[in-house]
């Protein structure tokens, strides 16, 4: 019992993945895309090649009843990455072999079963890397490593005939363009926020009457819904561009990049202010006073001392920012920014689940990829000062 007990995630992560992968519909078949069709359980799918998913299966349950010691974790790794990849593969030959005998408008789709089973592999290789190592640059190596053999299925077309490939093959010049729009959204952001919140970080760090009034006023913003926020910018901006005519010729108007620019710089400026003054606050005042007697004028001490010690906690005001603005730039697809959002409304309007999805999974991937390099960064950084 106290062995089960010291690996009671993995063996939850588990017992959830078998009450997803059988006792939910593990595809849905249909007539076209927009109508609901007959679902398709992971049992009726399980005859001959497709007999192998139950190897990875049988061995995560047995490495749920072991302790979690390094080559158990390591074990489990593996056995959840085969059980992504044979899950990705048994869901992509089912649409083949539907597609064969249907008609071209027929759609295979992932269901339920389908999406959790995946999710919950991520989920027990990821936990189970953590136990592999510690280093958070091997940790993406392993995870990278992980995805390897399914991202190998993706682009070997193994999965085009499943119903989210068969959206993205006929939009993939729309999902290129919007891809370089999401991009182009977070980049202008960014660089923004920082040259505004890195300055007003400085100055609330030192003098302190005024962090009252600017934590005051960003907070108040973060208050109000984006959809709101966008929809408050676009009679000023579209004022602005009417009374200076060389504004609307650099592309500021009342709808389009320019709102969703501002809006979004608004709302990232809190985090990183908030982590510029706490991480200059938590240079030791002792290293502040060793540097003045080493005769350092007040800016190199800024510069030299305080503002490397705070980069760490500068960083994470980025990341947070930068994650919150891939999600966030998803609504300003509603005032014309493009970006993702775009597919994800279309899909909405037409109630096509599939194409909401196209759009919907890039912004988790890129939010994840974001979120990680960055923690990646923070952690050499601080790794360099041990």
């Amino acid at each position: 019992m106290t062995t089960v007990l010291k690996n009671r995630v993995l063996l939850t992560l588990f017992l959830l993945l078998l009450l997803a992968a059988f006792g939910l519909p593990f595809l849905s078949y249909a007539p076209n895309r927009l109508l609901s069709g007959q679902t398709i359980s992971l049992l009726s799918l399980l005859h001959g090649r497709a007999l192998w998913l139950l190897a990875p299966l049988l061995a995560l349950a047995a490495l749920s009843l072991l302790p979690p010691w390094r080559v158990y974790a390591l074990l489990t790794v593996l056995a959840a990455s085969a059980l992504l990849t044979l899950s990705l593969w048994l869901s992509g030959d089912a649409a083949r072999q539907l597609a064969q005998n249907g008609s071209a408008l027929a759609r295979t789709s992932w269901s339920g079963g389908c999406w959790l089973t995946l999710a919950l592999c991520l989920l027990m290789a990821a936990n189970a890397m953590e136990r592999v190592t510690a280093s958070p640059l091997w940790r993406i190596v392993g995870n990278t490593l992980t995805l390897a053999p399914a991202l190998w299925l993706l682009f070997s077309q193994q999965l085009d005939a499943l119903s989210l490939l068969k959206e993205y093959h006929n939009r993939r010049e729309v999902f290129d363009a919007a891809l370089w729009q999401h991009l182009s959204i977070l980049l202008l952001t960014v660089l923004p926020t920082l040259a505004i919140g890195v300055p007003l970080g400085v100055l609330c760090f030192r003098s302190s009457r005024w962090q009252t009034p600017v934590f005051s006023t960003l907070n108040i913003i973060q208050t109000v819904p984006s959809i709101a926020l966008f929809g408050l910018l676009i009679a000023p901006l579209a004022g602005l561009a009417a009374a200076f005519p060389w504004l609307a010729r650099h592309g500021v108007s009342g709808i389009g990049l320019a709102p969703a620019i501002v809006a979004l710089v608004m709302y990232a400026l809190l985090p990183l202010v908030r982590s510029v003054t706490a991480g200059l606050q938590s240079v030791p005042a002792s290293v502040i006073e060793s540097a003045r007697g080493m005769g350092m004028t007040r800016g190199q001490i800024f510069a030299r001392v305080q503002l490397p010690l705070a980069l760490p906690l500068l960083l994470t005001g980025v990341r947070i920012l930068a994650v919150q603005t891939v999600g966030m730039a998803v609504v300003a697809a509603l005032i014309g920014a493009g970006g993702f959002g775009a597919i994800v409304f279309q899909g909405l309007l037409s109630s096509a689940l599939d194409l909401v999805l196209l759009g919907v999974i890039p912004v988790i991937v890129m939010a994840v990829v974001v979120d990680s390099l960055f923690k990646l960064i923070i952690s050499m950084l601080e790794a360099t000062r041990r």
